[in-house]
């Protein structure tokens, strides 16, 4: 628990814990770098959007005939791969990134978001095997491989 802890007092307890839970908000999403076991499943609540009403969002969005799709799409998409980003870090780093926000999957945008991530594996399966096939594949079996998810 932050209890007022700044955003760098944070993020080192989180490296240097064992089995810390870090939950972040935007601020987390850039300039963060994690190497090794520390960080090992990201897990991605919601797609990235920028809210609607924010002053300087709205005034950029209107230089845009398709605010949504010029604008709003695009610099989610990058967000996101720059959350995305935080989990490999080196060569040697595996991990698991869990997107929770099933607009990835039925929203036409979604595709953008998936189109924009590194050559990796991307799986969908039912939240209770979640645990275990990502603990699986962080100890390095290659559980997709094998048909289990």
């Amino acid at each position: 628990q932050g209890g007022g802890a700044s955003r760098a007092q944070l993020l080192e307890n989180f490296r240097t814990t064992s089995r810390a839970v870090l939950l972040g908000t935007r601020s987390f999403w850039e300039g963060i770098d994690v190497v090794g076991q520390a960080l090992s499943c990201l897990v991605i609540a919601r797609l990235p959007f920028s809210v609607p009403d924010d002053p300087i969002f709205a005034a950029r969005s209107d230089a845009f005939e398709d605010p949504f799709g010029q604008y709003a799409v695009p610099a989610a998409v990058l967000r996101f791969r720059q959350g995305f980003g935080r989990l490999i870090r080196s060569k040697t780093d595996r991990g698991v990134v869990v997107v929770m926000d099933k607009r990835i999957l039925t929203k036409s945008y979604g595709r953008a978001f998936l189109n924009s991530l590194p050559p990796c594996n991307v799986r969908q399966g039912p939240v209770a095997d979640l645990p275990s096939l990502a603990a699986r594949w962080i100890d390095g079996e290659e559980v997709y491989q094998q048909g289990l998810f």
